[in-house]
């Protein structure tokens, strides 16, 4: 059995599971969906031999089946093997909690794994049942994993882990583009970087730009990323040449995509302001909470381009043109031209 897990990491409850430490209850809740989904698939295909899933293995929704329901099930011992394995899908669908806070109380049956997926969002732990089903989880040595959705800046690096893992490499560029083309859904990215490793030759498993163009389609050359670098370099000509072809080319990019990337970017630069030594690239990394220094290079270059006051113009102007974009107070102007009038107030 596990240990407690209360709080434990992605990596570490698949390094746990790879082990074959089994948790006898595994509470897997919050808006991603792609961690829940990974875990509760693994325990799935891996804790019992495909002979033993018959008889000790069973798939319900929270929709179909109760609360009473599932703690009977959880008490029942297996047959012929040393788990039984009941996986809950679409636990936000029961629609009480109070059985399996007595089930966890009471000490859980241990030849029982028990999961239980609350996707959208997680349990209301201001709910006595749900606050003491969690405190029981902790106390028989479970699970509790709260899966939240990747920050835009967290993409490029979840991209490279996910590479590695599969003995491929990409560079930084290249994981910005395909972050900022496909946006946080991490199924859908996934699923595209697993497109793009099909097409790697055997003898050079790299993902460059020109692999990202060929397989993904996003232009090396005029993508969000390369727009975020002219502005913050104050590259005008070359900012409004990506514009142009945005304007000329809508799938390959819109005001819609690339809003999200730079205001994520001014509202940083703006917070770089108060870093306490904001010449020193490793203060501002530390203080921006980045990797290391290496990322804080474009914040050190906005705070020369850009003055405080600029900023937080800036930052008006992108909640201004947002508005605009979604149709308030705005009876006529289309998209691309507000995109033009964000890029020369940014630039101008």
């Amino acid at each position: 059995m596990a240990k407690e897990n209360i709080g434990a990491s992605f990596d570490a409850i698949m390094r746990d599971l790879k082990e074959r430490k089994f948790s006898p209850i595994y509470i897997l809740m919050g808006d991603e969906s792609y961690f829940i989904d990974k875990i509760s698939d693994y325990i799935a295909e891996h804790v019992l031999q495909p002979e033993e899933q018959a008889f000790n293995q069973t798939v319900c929704y929270g929709a179909d089946v109760s609360a009473s329901q599932v703690a009977d099930m959880a008490r029942r011992f297996p047959m012929m093997s040393e788990y039984q394995v009941i996986i809950v899908k679409e636990a936000q669908n029961l629609k009480t909690w109070e059985p399996l806070e007595k089930y966890v109380e009471k000490k859980p049956v241990p030849s029982t794994i028990l999961v239980l997926c609350h996707k959208n969002g997680s349990l209301d732990r201001r709910k006595k049942a749900v606050a003491n089903l969690l405190k029981g989880a902790e106390a028989c040595g479970g699970v509790v994993f709260e899966s939240k959705k990747k920050k835009e800046q967290e993409l490029p690096s979840f991209i490279e882990g996910y590479l590695k893992l599969r003995k491929a490499s990409i560079d930084y560029k290249s994981a910005q583009m395909i972050a900022e083309h496909i946006g946080a859904d991490l199924n859908r990215l996934t699923s595209e970087l697993d497109k793009v490793l099909i097409s790697l030759p055997d003898e050079r498993r790299e993902i460059t730009p020109e692999v990202v163009e060929r397989e993904i389609g996003v232009s090396k050359e005029f993508n969000g990323f390369e727009l975020r670098d002219a502005i913050v370099n104050r590259n005008v000509l070359k900012a409004n040449q990506i514009v142009k072809y945005f304007d000329s080319n809508p799938k390959a990019g819109s005001i819609f995509a690339f809003l999200p990337l730079l205001f994520n970017y001014f509202q940083n630069l703006m917070t770089a302001y108060y870093a306490p030594e904001r010449n020193s690239e490793n203060s501002v990394a530390q203080y921006l909470d980045l990797r290391s220094g290496w990322f804080a290079k474009d914040y050190m270059t906005g705070m020369r381009n850009y003055t405080a006051t600029k900023t937080l113009q800036i930052i008006s102007k992108m909640r201004e043109i947002d508005a605009k974009s979604k149709g308030l107070d705005n009876p006529n102007t289309g998209t691309g031209e507000l995109m033009k009038e964000l890029i020369f107030f940014i630039l101008h």
